[in-house]
């Protein structure tokens, strides 16, 4: 048993960064994290970056 809560928590916060990357995405213009996901013309998925406005697919 680990002698504080944060000892207990470790874990936690590991996979929490794990899972941040794992599922972030970056504008491939600004490099930014700020993405919006949308609807495209088609009906297909599109991706706008709402720091610089490069759009992509």
């Amino acid at each position: 048993m680990p002698a504080s809560i944060l000892g207990e928590t470790d874990h936690l916060l590991e996979a929490a960064v794990i899972r941040k990357k794992a599922t972030s995405l970056d504008c491939p213009s600004c490099g930014s994290a700020h993405v919006a996901q949308v609807l495209g013309d088609n009906g297909g998925i599109s991706y706008v970056c709402t720091a610089c406005g490069h759009s992509w697919s």
